[in-house]
């Protein structure tokens, strides 16, 4: 569509948007009474108002029934994470039995690979993304060391070309290739938490297949945010967090996908709890782990009801709006921060400064998030921003990350963070 970088066009544009309203539903910070413009949910997205509710109702019940809320509460706790999983599905493109919300993120790797991960004497080493997000190469490399194997041998980083910022997802096909059947395992973030990049997972699984390796996705910075469909590309397993783009509170309460062929196979090595025990003999407290034939198989403690009753509040949202409208939103909202972003640098004058945006402008390798470097300038740029109000995120050395997201971000949002971009560069 065609962009103008003015407070009129911004304002047509939000009288245009069918979920303007939504913005309503969540509080905005505000600082020195303005209300700032929040672009970080990429980091952590903002509180629903219906989240106090939420939990008191929760609270309530405790208080008036104690234990007994487990089975006479409103929402029984006994099987209140069973309330999330066709909504989460429907997110994730997955079937209701290949989800579960459980435990947070790291956690949830760990145990993923502990079933996914199985490396033998000549199949053993398992492929990610150079530079992931810390959990993840710290959970590879523990993973790796746990099974007895030097990480440096075992793990596989696939980099950016030189003198790039993104990853070629034809080099990822080929490192699966060459690898062949030495690889037990693919690990990659399904969005690059430092550039945006969305990698083309139907791709990756398929070549992962292919050679016989497992494959899964942290996707931590993709639930929410892109469309996924997890079921139909095949995947074997996929983790996320529910505080960025799901609205769901710091530290929120994660969740699984794993693929139904899977799900339907008890034999799998797993970590076992409790509640991944089969409904049916759950409370009878026998020997013998007899796992459930889903997700929820993967469970090791019950449900932490207080922090699911915020993610119930965010996904009912979700629920509500769909996917397929925040896409729509989405694309335009972001494409006018590039746009915005893009104006303001064609009118800088130094040749020793630009803005530079490394997200990748083709919509089926991005979503909601642009990181932009700030060549020639240092982090007293960023600094500046948040001095006018703008909540962002700064990667060293110089890479200002933001993610203008559908449900509570305007167009206006974007155009007052350009004029203040304007008047901290100047």
């Amino acid at each position: 569509m065609t962009y103008e970088n003015s407070l009129e066009f911004a304002l047509k544009m939000d009288e245009q948007d069918e979920l303007a309203g939504y913005r309503n539903k969540f509080h905005i910070p505000v600082i020195d009474g303005k209300e700032t413009i929040y672009f970080t949910g990429n980091s952590l997205g903002l509180q629903p108002k219906s989240t106090i509710d939420y939990i008191n109702t929760e609270l309530q019940d405790w208080a008036k029934r104690g234990v007994e809320g487990h089975f006479n509460a409103k929402n029984p706790w006994f099987a209140y994470h069973e309330m999330f999983a066709k909504p989460i599905a429907k997110i994730v493109g997955a079937q209701p039995k290949e989800v579960v919300v459980m435990n947070n993120l790291t956690v949830n790797l760990n145990l993923l690979l502990v079933t996914f991960y199985r490396p033998t004497k000549s199949r053993y080493k398992i492929l990610c993304e150079a530079k992931a997000f810390p959990s993840d190469q710290y959970a590879l490399e523990m993973q790796v060391k746990n099974v007895g194997l030097n990480p440096n041998d075992a793990i596989i980083e696939i980099a950016p070309r030189e003198g790039e910022k993104t990853i070629h997802n034809k080099d990822i096909i080929a490192a699966i290739e060459e690898a062949g059947d030495s690889l037990a395992c693919v690990m990659i973030g399904g969005v690059n938490y430092f550039t945006g990049q969305v990698f083309d997972m139907k791709a990756i699984t398929e070549a992962a297949h292919k050679v016989g390796a497992n494959c899964g996705f942290d996707l931590a910075h993709g639930v929410g945010n892109i469309e996924l469909k997890l079921h139909d590309w095949k995947v074997d397993f996929a983790c996320w967090c529910s505080y960025k783009y799901l609205n769901s509170g710091p530290g929120g309460v994660a969740g699984v996908f794993i693929n139904e062929r899977h799900c339907n196979n008890t034999e799998l090595p797993r970590f076992a709890g409790w509640w991944g025990q089969e409904k049916e003999t759950r409370f009878l407290m026998k020997k013998g782990f007899k796992p459930m034939k889903s997700a929820e198989a993967w469970q090791m403690s019950n449900a932490p009801i207080l922090s699911m009753a915020a993610h119930k509040a965010a996904i009912d949202i979700f629920d509500e709006v769909g996917m397929d409208k925040l896409l729509k939103k989405q694309k335009k909202l972001s494409g006018y921060l590039e746009f915005v972003v893009d104006d303001i640098n064609s009118s800088l004058t130094d040749s020793d400064k630009s803005l530079e945006i490394i997200t990748p402008r083709n919509w089926k390798e991005r979503g909601c998030q642009v990181s932009v470097i700030a060549h020639g300038y240092g982090k007293d740029l960023f600094d500046k921003l948040t001095s006018e109000g703008v909540i962002s995120d700064w990667r060293e050395p110089n890479v200002i990350r933001m993610a203008p997201v559908p449900l509570y971000n305007s167009f206006e949002d974007i155009y007052r963070f350009g004029e203040i971009l304007k008047k901290a560069l100047n």
